[in-house]
Formats: C-alpha cells, structure tokens, sequence
C-alpha cells in the first residue's frame, strides 16, 4: 500500500512510503481492539479506593436501645450502615484491576486499530522531524499549516526526541510517542494518527 508524504507545513511531497499489508491493510478485529482497550484501561487503574465498613468506624458499643418494647425495629449499634454516621454496607476495598493478554491479541488489536485509521484516511505519513529548540509556538504553527489544529492528534516518531516532545507537551490535543511505545487506545482515541516516516519501519518489525 503506498501512501503519499506530507511535508511539515502540510503539503504534499513527490515521495512516498509502501505500508505493509499485513500490519495497515488487514481486516480489523473488533474483539482483539475491545480486549485490548479494556485491559488498558483497567491497568490504569489504581484500585485505591477504600470506604470504612462499621468494624472501622470510631463510636461507642453501647446498645442503643432497649431491645423489645420500643415499636422499631432492633437497634444494637451506632456503627450500623443504615444509621447516619455509621460504616458503609459492603463498601469498596483495594484491590488490582490488572490483567494479562497474549502478546499476539495485542499486535492483532493493533494492527486493527491503524487498519481503522488508514481505512478513514485518518493516518497521515510526515518526513522526520528535526526541532533545533524547544519551542511550542513552532509546533502550534506546524499543526496549523497541516490544518491539525483543532484535532485531537497522536503523532508517532521512530525514536525519542526530546525538543518534539517538549514542544507538543502542552497542547491538550497532541500526544507524541515513539514507535515503541506506542497503544492500542491511543491510536483510537485519535482523530488524526501523524506518522514521521521512521516510525514505519519500527512499527512493521514489532507487528510482524
């Protein structure tokens, strides 16, 4: 599959970049992504939440009332959950929302979600940046002239580079990653997926 390279001020270019079949042109499969997103979302979560049940409420243990003879119903502790102040009835306690998933659902849901992307013509390919200082006015104006700036956009680089980064860190619609490390919910999360050309190949060793 050959796709056309964007310039960094958002214009076409002569050249052009073969995207493998096998990674950006397959079937997707709804049920690897869902898998995928799921367990990345779960293992996201802390699980520190934590609400005190009535063996850990401070109060006193007297019996509150006589136990027959009152007309209401039987009352033997202020800790109880059906009283104000008392313990939460079956509350939420720490625990690991984590869990595992072959490796080969997950270049499975992977593989889908750019499949997703290319298929919408949401997946844009850019000659490698090169940012000589940090500075996001010049990254606000590339994502301009490449008409992105007001997309949420995910844009992938083949190796670190801390001036792009550093430069995108405060824009609330750019994510930057590196080829390496680069998810399942992300790419989905994103309206555009900008891909420096380097990227490619790093991705298509990984995936296949």
């Amino acid at each position: 599959m050959e796709v056309k390279i964007t310039s960094a001020k958002g214009k076409a270019t002569s050249k052009s970049v073969n995207l493998s079949d096998d990674v950006f042109g397959i079937e997707p499969n709804d049920h690897a992504i869902y898998l995928d997103v799921k367990q990345h979302l779960a293992n996201r979560r802390q699980g520190t939440h934590k609400a005190k049940e009535r063996g850990e409420i401070n109060g006193s243990t007297r019996k509150i009332k006589k136990q027959k003879g009152t007309g209401g119903a039987r009352a033997g502790s202020i800790k109880s959950g059906t009283r104000v102040g008392g313990g939460r009835i079956f509350g939420p306690r720490p625990r690991n929302y984590h869990f595992k998933l072959n490796v080969k659902l997950k270049r499975l849901a992977r593989k889908s979600a750019f499949a997703y992307k290319v298929k919408s013509e949401d997946l844009v390919v850019i000659d490698d940046l090169k940012f000589d200082a940090i500075k996001t006015a010049d990254f606000k104006a590339m994502m301009a002239d490449m008409k992105l700036d007001n997309s949420k956009v995910l844009m992938i680089l083949g190796e670190k580079n801390d001036n792009v980064y550093l430069s995108s860190r405060n824009l609330k619609k750019v994510k930057v990653v590196t080829a390496d490390s680069v998810n399942t919910f992300d790419v989905l999360n994103a309206q555009k997926v900008v891909m420096a050309k380097s990227s490619i190949e790093v991705i298509e060793k990984i995936l296949n």
